[in-house]
């Protein structure tokens, strides 16, 4: 495929590709689509799940909490350093086969970490984990597009991102009181069990479609210049940036203010935002994309601003936090759809950019969020997300044209 823009011949884009002829016009296929959600949910619950379990696992493998931690960076970095050459290497192949490969990875990954004794075994399925979550969100938001109508394919990602927001508001919490209750080997078995289920559903439930063929693809380097696509890229790392700096380190950043026994509460008032969020993306995102974009930033940036100024009353903490979860609960959805919009047949490699870019802000809000705890302290945290903030708000307002522009120019 080449861009409109640079080129009279293109190929289709994804809202005209082939769909199942039986695919009413003004419906979603919710079944299938709710089965990509839950494909969702097991990658972030599968991601996080470490972290929530550290004592146990720690006490189990004999090795500190902090090499435990390690689990998840190994993680992201499979999924970070894998996305875009795997996903640029299957783009020929049958996506409902790639997708199961994927489903199937987990379950193998994580019966691996349920009946492992050794540390540098469970590394390396976690590895592999993030391997095959790096294919699995290279692949969803292209699918759940290819799956609806052309005037809802927004509104099909966003249900298919709902997995997101689902697994970090109750999932962590439900799996970390359930490693506390039955013991973390049961908690990686009962993921290996729902992910069985997941596999009979998607095979019901989810369409095959053609890869692409070898004279439409473009390469790596090509669909990184595709107008609008680093927009969207720089929108994504310095937003994601900025959210994994507090998120990562809010523990500490509630201490010194005596709120330290209130995480719980805090991440759960995080949740509930985020997940109101999803459902107004979905509601909004096929007619106003770039609003909604803009206003994320802008509302993201006030909930910073927010806890720079009256941090120390926790009541305007709470409704900081709460503000937000409304910044950030939609932004997975916009941002893959943004991408998937603007690279059109190449929307797979896109959204493998999208995972790289994402795991890569994960690491580095670990990192400077780390450096400013131990330089400046937790009160630069709501200064830095405006430094970031002020940029990314730059980009998204002057990608009028490509990157987030009016839907009636996509």
């Amino acid at each position: 495929m080449t861009s409109s823009s640079s080129s009279s011949t293109t190929t289709a884009p994804a809202s005209a590709r082939p769909r199942p002829a039986n695919l009413a016009a003004d419906k979603l296929p919710l079944a299938g689509l709710l089965a990509l959600a839950m494909a969702a949910f097991i990658t972030v619950l599968t991601e996080a799940m470490p972290a929530g379990l550290l004592p146990q696992m720690s006490a189990d493998l004999r090795v500190s909490e902090s090499l435990i931690g390690q689990l998840v960076t190994l993680y992201a970095i499979g999924s970070m350093i894998t996305a875009i050459p795997l996903t640029a290497t299957t783009q020929s192949w049958r996506r409902k086969p790639l997708l199961m490969t994927a489903i199937v990875g987990f379950v193998i990954v994580n019966t691996v970490t349920a009946v492992s004794t050794s540390y540098p075994l469970t590394l390396a399925a976690r590895f592999f984990a993030g391997v095959f979550a790096g294919v699995v969100w290279a692949l969803i938001a292209g699918y759940a597009a290819r799956m609806a109508p052309a005037h809802l394919q927004g509104r099909a990602i966003a249900v298919t991102m709902a997995g997101i927001p689902i697994a970090l508001s109750l999932g962590i919490p439900a799996a970390t009181f359930l490693g506390a209750s039955v013991g973390w080997r049961l908690s990686f078995g009962i993921m290996s069990a729902m992910t069985l289920i997941l596999i009979v559903w998607a095979i019901a439930k989810v369409p095959d479609f053609p890869g692409q063929k070898s004279d439409s693809r473009l390469s790596i380097a090509g669909v990184f210049m595709l107008p609008g696509v680093r927009s969207v890229l720089f929108v994504t790392l310095a937003f994601v940036l900025a959210h994994n700096i507090l998120y990562t380190y809010i523990a500490p950043f509630l201490a010194p203010i005596g709120m330290a026994d209130k995480v719980g509460a805090i991440l759960l008032i995080f949740g509930v935002s985020a997940l109101a969020s999803i459902w107004v993306t979905g509601a909004l995102i096929d007619r106003r994309l770039r609003t909604l974009v803009l206003a994320s930033i802008v509302l993201f940036a006030l909930a910073a601003a927010t806890l720079g100024v009256w941090g120390h009353n926790p009541a305007m903490v709470y409704a900081g936090v709460a503000a937000w979860g409304l910044a950030y609960g939609g932004v997975p959805t916009l941002f893959q759809t943004a991408s998937a919009k603007n690279a059109g047949d190449a929307a797979d490699v896109a959204q493998a950019m999208i995972v790289t870019v994402w795991n890569l802000a994960i690491a580095g809000g670990g990192i400077v969020g780390g450096v400013l705890l131990d330089t400046i302290g937790v009160e630069s945290f709501p200064w830095a997300l405006l430094v970031l903030l002020a940029p990314t708000l730059a980009v998204a307002w002057l990608a009028r044209r490509k990157g987030f522009p009016a839907v009636a120019s996509l």
